[in-house]
């Protein structure tokens, strides 16, 4: 079982189910596009010229003007017309089934723990919100591994306290753990995880809804 430096003294064990499996790059490229298609609005849209107002009749008659023949002021070549294959409301998603996205999370993660870019934290000195405190945090952990990067803290539920010391840290993004996509885990330098969001992570990874004996953390 890999195991993770709790930041401020400790080890946070992982389960090797979740976090010590081989990497599926084309898995994961589908689930962060699956996701990041999801987010787009999709609510751009455009005028037909069966949409323009106007253009009822014909603006000149056919022949003897000199001018070029026109039927209509609606025409896509008239200023103020309608356009032509222009966008449209639309949903860019597309399906991937509940199997192949805890596959892409577990793959995820993974490959955090194969990097060594995840650490855990201990929340009992955060009961007071403290952005100083959470910056030393921070810095302790970057003197130790010499790596600087985006940090998504991972929370679980009943942890909203802490993320009051953490979501105005620059580059640092803090998610609930039953709200973090394939996306977020791959487009982070590094996790930060605590224990009861690592317990949270295996159940949804795994599909289990007991999560019970997960993981432990062993003190320092």
């Amino acid at each position: 079982m890999a195991d993770a430096p709790i930041l401020g003294g400790g080890t946070l064990q992982l389960d090797d189910a979740v976090f010590g499996v081989e990497f599926n790059g084309p898995l994961v490229h589908q689930n962060v596009r699956h996701e990041l298609n999801a987010r787009r609005q999709g609510t751009s849209s455009t005028k037909t010229r069966g949409l323009v107002s106007g253009g009822g009749a014909k603006p000149w008659r056919q022949k003897g003007t000199g001018r070029a023949r026109a039927g209509s002021s609606r025409s896509p070549i008239w200023t103020g017309g309608g356009t032509v294959f222009g966008p449209q409301p639309r949903h860019f998603t597309f399906k991937v089934n509940r199997k192949e996205k805890r596959a892409a999370l577990r793959s995820a993660l993974s490959l955090q723990a194969l990097r060594g870019s995840i650490a855990g934290l201990n929340v009992t000195g955060y009961d007071v919100p403290s952005t100083k405190g959470a910056v030393a945090t921070l810095a302790g952990w970057d003197a130790d591994t010499g790596k600087k990067g985006t940090t998504l803290l991972v929370l679980a539920a009943g942890e909203e306290q802490v993320a009051l010391s953490f979501r105005n840290i620059p580059k640092v993004n803090v998610l609930p753990a039953d709200g973090i996509g394939v996306a977020d885990v791959v487009g982070a330098r590094r996790l930060l995880l605590t224990e009861a969001a690592v317990v949270e992570l295996v159940a949804r990874a795994t599909g289990d809804g007991s999560t019970a004996n997960t993981t432990t953390a062993t003190e320092a």
